[in-house]
């Protein structure tokens, strides 16, 4: 696999401040990458630095192998996006606002039908777009996007502000991209169990530093999971695991142990046996993406 997207030290600073500092971003050809983290954490400007809406202070970046500031608009032919809310006239119909990209993008009127096909707005391709829900306006967006059947898809939180059905439809819209057509699609967002059900890789940002890149499951191997251990005598059980050096947690009726490999869980195990305290429940608590971004930044509160 080679890298669509790469990002060198990229860096953007406004006045002392560094919006985004020493970003080196790697997106796989065929992958969906979650450009993960809170409001503000600088991954719209990320994002508009690889599209070149927004100039580098420092830095480059690469798309197909090529750097962009030589090679813009063969790269821009290939790219489709979405940052940050659709464009479009209200006054004109969804099939208006596409003829209108359509004229911008030069591609021909089969394009149209297959963008609308896919975001599944043909039904609704005559009704005016200042009539649309907000996800039909979403998902007019990408079909703009994909007018031109690009290679690399950006979209700048896709999901923003819809209802659950909303969200649900963008989710199954984006997932089927790179299998059904070949696309490698960059999508940020702040919903992290949104990213979870989507993203093959996660990029995770905050004040502008990565700070962990990679595959979903490699992000879960950073936190073992928690065990909870159910005894007939959970006093005597966490006296002798606290003799044995562990150090348990009383939740309730259940003893919490973090960071075991299956091995201690075993020995744990046979240890209570032969001390002649039964073990009703062995049960593991895996992190999710949230817990474990929260710990990476640091932060209490949810996103």
């Amino acid at each position: 696999m080679s890298s669509i997207v790469a990002t060198y030290n990229l860096c953007k600073r406004y006045g002392n401040t560094h919006s985004v500092q020493d970003v080196n971003l790697s997106v796989q050809e065929g992958e969906i990458y979650g450009f993960l983290g809170p409001n503000g954490a600088g991954k719209s400007t990320t994002l508009k630095m690889i599209l070149g809406l927004a100039h580098p202070t420092g830095g480059t970046v690469t798309v197909f192998g090529k750097e962009f500031a030589a090679n813009r608009r063969h790269i821009l032919r290939q790219t489709g996006s979405l940052i940050e809310s659709p464009s479009y006239y209200g006054h004109l119909t969804g099939l208006e606002n596409m003829r209108v990209v359509q004229r911008l993008r030069n591609v021909p009127d089969r394009n149209v039908s297959e963008a609308l096909a896919i975001v599944r707005l043909e039904k609704q391709k005559d009704k005016k777009t200042s009539q649309y829900s907000l996800g039909m306006k979403q998902r007019l967006g990408i079909a703009m996007a994909l007018l031109a059947s690009p290679r690399l898809l950006v979209l700048d939180e896709p999901t923003n502000g819809l209802d659950p059905a909303g969200i649900g439809e963008i989710r199954e819209l984006i997932q089927s991209l790179p299998q059904r057509y070949g696309m490698t699609v960059l999508l940020s967002s702040h919903l992290l169990s949104e990213i979870e059900q989507i993203a093959t890789s996660v990029g995770i940002i905050n004040q502008g530093k990565m700070l962990f890149q990679g595959r979903l499951d490699q992000l879960q191997n950073r936190s073992r999971p928690a065990i909870s251990i159910k005894t007939l005598k959970n006093e005597e059980a966490e006296k002798l695991l606290a003799g044995k050096g562990y150090a348990p947690a009383v939740q309730g009726d259940t003893l919490r142990l973090e960071s075991l490999t299956d091995v201690q869980v075993a020995q744990i195990n046979r240890d209570l046996t032969l001390a002649g305290i039964g073990v009703l429940r062995i049960e593991e608590h895996k992190r999710n993406l949230e817990s474990i971004f929260l710990d990476l930044t640091g932060k209490e509160h949810s996103l």
